[in-house]
């Protein structure tokens, strides 16, 4: 399933985070949701589940919107995403974090997408 999720659905995943951070810039994920539904000439930029929770992912990991804990936002945002496509998700605790810095730190959507199955698969 190719799901398109708005910003009702991301600021419900911010609420589950520990703490429930506030938001502090409501932009991002306003960006965010934009961005995995993006379409050139009628093509989507990114066609398949993966690629679109990827492209959550590096939204929310590069442009803070919570108080605190927005790598975790990020990553439970595309975890999240990939659940409700339908995909089993079960990440490694060793490669969240990672996926998420790397994110932040400017590793490409595609790439980003790649090491996702990981979490499907």
């Amino acid at each position: 399933m190719n799901l398109r999720i708005d910003l009702a659905w991301i600021l419900a995943v911010a609420q589950q985070v520990p703490g429930d951070p506030q938001v502090v810039d409501y932009g991002v994920p306003i960006a965010a949701e934009a961005r995995h539904r993006a379409e050139i000439l009628g093509q989507e930029v990114y066609p398949e589940p993966h690629h679109k929770a990827a492209a959550l992912l590096c939204e929310l990991a590069r442009q803070p919107c919570l108080e605190v804990r927005n790598l975790l936002f990020a990553a439970s945002v595309a975890a999240a995403y990939l659940a409700a496509c339908g995909l089993p998700v079960s990440p490694g605790l060793d490669t969240v974090a990672p996926l998420a810095f790397a994110a932040r730190e400017g590793l490409p959507v595609r790439e980003v997408a790649a090491q996702l199955k990981s979490w499907t698969g």
